[in-house]
């Protein structure tokens, strides 16, 4: 998920003008396994392999295409995965179900890189059960070639063209809350009701739903438009160096997530699970992370060391302005309100997309 791949000029410049002091993984690890269990394309080229070189150890990294299918893999019992990485909306529920375990901030010297302002979040007030590692919103990708403007989900819903939208319950359904009239974390089912009618009448235009690849739809040139997560349309846009692909977030509102990381129920590994997020937030890695995503990272010290690539640091539909950020909601979920989203976005998806 979510990657930007950037120039080894650029990150070698970076490297050598921010370089920081190496992080020094725990003793005793060696020859040891960890598993990790996150979206795809969501570290650096050398994130993991610079980890494995650290601590002498081997990585086991599997990926999912949505974070539902992470949810359910870990409720049929954990198969062995000491690292995952779940998206803001699903953490409550995550720990209401004993899915998680908690983390033990002392073997975590490098937290205090992270900026309070993704931590201590109503999903995890004491960030007990996870860790911040990126953030992003969900808005709109479309060909420039194709579409004069898109500025808001209205302009989608609207548009005499291929769309293609987004396997992400949470975010559609919100949307669609947003575009009836109501709160985007409504828990009624008549409001979601609503919603989904919304996006059934309004998804006459729809040639795809997603699993987290609407970017490769959009530069394959079927679909004009997309929703899609930020840093996937602005890998597209760096891959071509052209013009013709940009991403706005959209003029009524969008969800603003965050993805953590988290040691499951049953993690095998838990002490090297810990070295392993402890490394992430040192800030060269967590810098080198973001530079790959382009999506927004909550490590300050990445950000105040000046590791984070200017463009994006500078660019407004990665790190929003203060204006933009009071359109953008957090999700919040709990076990009621994920099965009417799940049964709703089932119904949605027999009358859209087919």
């Amino acid at each position: 998920m979510r990657k930007l791949i950037f120039a080894s000029l650029v990150a070698a410049f970076f490297t050598a003008a921010h370089a920081q002091t190496d992080w020094t993984c725990p003793a005793g690890f060696e020859g040891q396994t960890l598993s990790v269990y996150n979206w795809a394309t969501y570290v650096a080229d050398d994130t993991i392999s610079n980890f494995e070189a650290a601590c002498g150890v081997r990585v086991i990294y599997d990926t999912y295409g949505t974070d539902d299918d992470m949810v359910v893999r870990l409720r049929q019992g954990n198969p062995g995965y000491d690292v995952v990485v779940p998206t803001d909306a699903n953490v409550p529920t995550m720990i209401l179900e004993g899915l998680l375990e908690k983390i033990d901030h002392s073997l975590l010297p490098n937290y205090g890189n992270l900026d309070p302002t993704f931590t201590g979040l109503p999903f995890d007030p004491g960030n007990d059960y996870t860790i911040p590692y990126q953030w992003g919103t969900v808005g709109i990708g479309y060909n420039t070639e194709k579409v004069a403007s898109m500025d808001s989900w209205s302009d989608v819903f609207a548009y005499d063209g291929p769309v293609a939208w987004l396997e992400d319950t949470t975010a559609m359904i919100g949307m669609g809350l947003l575009m009836v009239g109501k709160d985007p974390n409504s828990e009624s089912a008549t409001d979601i009701d609503a919603a989904a009618q919304y996006l059934i009448d309004n998804g006459g235009n729809v040639v795809y739903i997603a699993r987290d690849d609407g970017q490769e739809i959009l530069a394959r040139g079927e679909a004009d438009v997309v929703i899609e997560y930020s840093g996937d349309i602005f890998q597209i846009m760096d891959e071509c160096e052209c013009d013709t692909y940009a991403y706005v977030i959209p003029e009524e509102g969008t969800n603003f997530w965050l993805d953590s990381l988290a040691i499951p129920k049953g993690a095998p590994n838990k002490a090297l699970a810990h070295a392993f997020i402890d490394y992430i937030l040192w800030p060269q890695a967590g810098a080198d992370i973001s530079n790959y995503t382009a999506f927004g990272t909550p490590n300050l010290a990445a950000y105040e060391q000046g590791l984070i690539d200017p463009e994006l640091a500078d660019d407004p539909a990665i790190y929003p302005s203060e204006e933009t950020k009071a359109r953008l909601f957090f999700a919040t979920q709990s076990p009621e309100r994920e099965a009417l989203l799940n049964d709703a976005w089932d119904m949605i998806k027999i009358f859209v997309g087919r």
